[in-house]
């Protein structure tokens, strides 16, 4: 017989805690269940793809110099294509974020004259610079302002959802792009899912046929069984250290979606004419490999501690979004707290049941690009891995922590149990 209870005696959870965790587990057994579904079908799809790529253990010798040739590299991009819908992929450890892979797409394919539109609102502090509206908006850095590319966007409907009707009002003879955030990054707004993707793909082909759809990933693959490529979007792109790592890549990003643009994203990343045709992968595509095969698995695990997360704190009296029993298209749970307090030790708990630096107790600091102060918890193995469990803030009403990824389902619960024990200690 098995003393479940004492494998939480470490972190001091009560027995009624537990209690509630359990009953919680029991009412949401058919949500976990249609998760598991959704990763059966996302496993199968992925290994269907390296076994048509004929994916070999000599591939993950990896190449030196300028990477020509490079086999294994060539596979797996093969793999990445197939599994996103596209018929290209690049996918390289050279990129270094998730922001970095939006560049290339943006300027690989904009020109000077051409008009970018975001229907999703507002994009990710991070490419606030890259269109011309951040901190070097006024000094001469490149960004896509600086070189005659006119960037707009059209808010959200108040749901949360995008504004289809309206979408031939904003665009324009010359809009040569539109964009689409699928993620709320940190917004409380809802994930945008495959299903809008779709119908937005289809009201900007009635519109004009040639407009690039451009969708940002992050955060969103192996969340449904579709991704942005099955429903018809042109470009597509992503991190390594988010979903599709699957907790293994340690840097890395990708490009997916038509060849002609894949590969010009490509020349942005090395240099026209050389484009995908180099890049040495210094033997770490066995990393890059295994962690894209168990990604619909690590997504998985995610999902159903979110969606644990989300309950229990509802029970608790917190605001949640998304609710422990909606949609979701993405890795981020929203809740809201009453008072900085608690937010603060809903961050520290995530700390403190981490595999990594979980001695350190984080605490507000000030931080670039933000009024309030914010505090951040992760403990993860590679740095910044927003696969890993990790949990920030800013400290300003509304009192909102922004939880993400989580590779194992017990840990994220864990988490989710001691936050609970130590902020019903504190109302009580």
């Amino acid at each position: 017989m098995i003393d479940h209870k004492s494998a939480y005696d470490a972190w001091n959870v009560s027995e009624e805690i537990l209690a509630l965790g359990q009953s919680i587990e029991e009412e949401l057994q058919d949500v976990f269940k249609t998760i598991r579904l959704t990763r059966e079908h996302n496993q199968l799809k992925v290994l269907k793809a390296f076994q048509d790529a004929h994916m070999a253990e000599a591939d993950f010798g990896g190449s030196s110099g300028y990477g020509y040739d490079d086999r294994g590299r060539d596979k797996l991009e093969e793999v990445y294509a197939k599994v996103m819908g596209t018929e290209k992929a690049l996918v390289r450890w050279q990129i270094s974020s998730g922001t970095h892979a939006l560049a290339l797409i943006l300027f690989g394919i904009l020109r000077p004259g051409d008009d970018f539109l975001s229907i999703t609102g507002t994009l990710y502090d991070t490419l606030q610079d890259t269109l011309g509206n951040g901190e070097v908006a006024d000094t001469d850095m490149g960004s896509l302002r600086d070189l005659g590319v006119s960037c707009r966007q059209m808010e959200l409907l108040s749901d949360g959802t995008v504004d289809f009707d309206h979408i031939k009002d904003h665009v324009k003879p010359n809009t040569k792009m539109v964009w689409i955030q699928r993620s709320r990054g940190y917004k409380n707004r809802p994930a945008i899912t495959i299903e809008q993707i779709e119908r937005a793909v289809q009201v900007c082909r009635s519109i004009n046929p040639s407009i690039i759809v451009a969708v940002d990933n992050c955060y969103g693959e192996f969340v449904e069984t579709r991704e942005p490529g099955d429903v018809g979007s042109d470009i597509m792109a992503g991190s390594l250290i988010k979903n599709p790592g699957g907790g293994l890549a340690q840097t890395g990003g990708y490009v997916a979606g038509r060849a002609d643009l894949v590969e010009k994203a490509a020349y942005r990343l090395t240099a026209p004419g050389v484009g995908s045709e180099i890049g040495p992968t210094m033997g770490i595509s066995r990393q890059i490999a295994q962690g894209f095969y168990q990604a619909p698995h690590s997504v998985a695990e995610c999902l159903q501690g979110l969606v644990f997360t989300a309950a229990l704190l509802e029970k608790l009296g917190y605001k949640t979004s998304p609710g422990p029993r909606e949609i979701r298209s993405d890795i981020v749970q929203v809740i809201e707290f009453s008072r900085a307090e608690e937010l603060i030790h809903f961050c520290q708990s995530i700390q403190q049941v981490s595999p990594v630096d979980s001695f350190v107790s984080p605490v507000p600091a000030p931080m670039p690009g933000y009024e309030a102060e914010v505090i951040m918890a992760a403990g993860a193995f590679v740095q910044g891995s927003s696969m890993e469990l990790s949990a920030d803030g800013p400290l300003r009403a509304p009192y909102q922590a922004y939880m993400q990824g989580g590779i194992v389902y017990e840990n994220i619960k864990l988490a989710a149990l001691v936050a609970a024990q130590k902020m019903k200690g504190n109302r009580d």
